[in-house]
């Protein structure tokens, strides 16, 4: 990640990061407008992690939630709180003051940490893709097919991918040794950029838009099967149709949180794709608002299922009351009408 800036009305340019040779400029704002722009990312971070951790506490704590998709959102959940807790902060001054200063270990680690949970947001969409398209395509057989075993695999390859990937790339030499002709100089001192570049930007596209594709093609299949399938409803018994009205709706607000996560990342990625052809003319501002354009995106799922789970309703309003330390509330029918 190259260091970014935010730019204000007031600011003084010249000065710079650290008083050495090679140091980068900083842009220095007035105490109004960085205390502004901390407290916007408090309540950012702070909407990320309460909203995400609820989730995956909800999952965990109620027996009804355990079920294969529901195993799937509590682990994106998990990887949206983790950005919220160990990547924000520290993107947060960096944003702010325009320079990094943690040191070369923690600028590495935090670039991992921030690649990592990012790629593990968007695997875990493409298997929620997945589960859905065969619950709405092959009811039948998804009992069978999608059980618990199958999610915690699908959970694993979803962490273990990402992580396998970003260290190969941070933390072995691959980069300096054969890949040199993808590199730029070195960035200057007090910025945390990684030394992949223009390589690194166009890595990171397929594996954003080869997920991305995936998904759009499961969706339109999912919209099709369910629109055949409302049109089917009157001949099937009450419990079918029950049924199939939950999965549809299930599809239907997972096929929102997609869409709103391409929404969120796309500007960013593109623009990473095209400034690396372009030698990165992107002004720091604008390169500021799209990174933290998609990390919004972790703060969008919880807000999602609030307005479209009755079930996640449920569960908010029984941890908030005295209730959640019944015996019986743990194996409460969150989903009963």
């Amino acid at each position: 990640m190259r260091a970014v800036f935010i730019q204000g009305a007031e600011e003084h340019p010249a000065a710079f990061c650290y008083q050495v040779n090679g140091s980068c400029p900083r842009t220095v704002h007035t105490l109004g407008i960085q205390l502004v722009i901390y407290l916007a990312c408090a309540a950012g971070m702070l909407i990320i992690v309460l909203g995400n951790l609820f989730v995956a506490f909800a999952v965990s704590y109620f027996k009804a939630l355990h079920t294969p998709t529901n195993f799937l959102l509590l682990s994106l959940a998990l990887a949206d709180m983790f950005l919220g807790l160990l990547v924000l902060p520290l993107s947060t001054i960096r944003s702010v003051e325009s320079c990094w200063f943690f040191g070369d270990f923690l600028c590495r680690l935090h670039t991992y940490l921030d690649t990592l949970f990012c790629l593990t947001s968007i695997f875990h969409l493409c298997f929620i893709s997945i589960d859905r398209h065969c619950a709405i395509c092959d009811p039948l057989l998804y009992p069978s097919k999608f059980t618990v075993r199958v999610a915690l695999r699908y959970i694993l390859a979803g962490w273990g991918v990402p992580a396998t990937y970003t260290s190969f790339f941070l933390y072995t030499d691959v980069v300096e040794t054969r890949l040199s002709q993808w590199l730029e100089e070195m960035p200057c001192v007090g910025s945390c950029q990684l030394l992949l570049n223009k390589f690194w930007g166009w890595l990171n596209f397929p594996l954003f838009f080869v997920p991305c594709l995936i998904m759009i093609s499961l969706y339109v299949k999912i919209f099709v099967v369910a629109t055949r399938q409302a049109q089917q409803i009157t001949t099937l018994s009450n419990s079918l149709a029950g049924a199939a009205k939950h999965e549809r709706k299930a599809a239907k607000t997972l096929g929102i949180a997609v869409g709103i996560y391409l929404l969120c990342w796309l500007p960013f990625t593109i623009d990473t794709m095209v400034d690396s052809l372009l030698h990165f003319i992107t002004p720091p501002l604008v390169f500021d608002i799209f990174i933290w354009f998609a990390y919004f995106n972790s703060a969008c799922n919880p807000i999602i299922y609030v307005f479209s789970y009755r079930w996640f309703r449920k569960a908010l309003k029984l941890t908030l009351s005295q209730k959640l330390f019944s015996p019986q509330t743990r194996t409460v029918d969150l989903y009963q009408e």
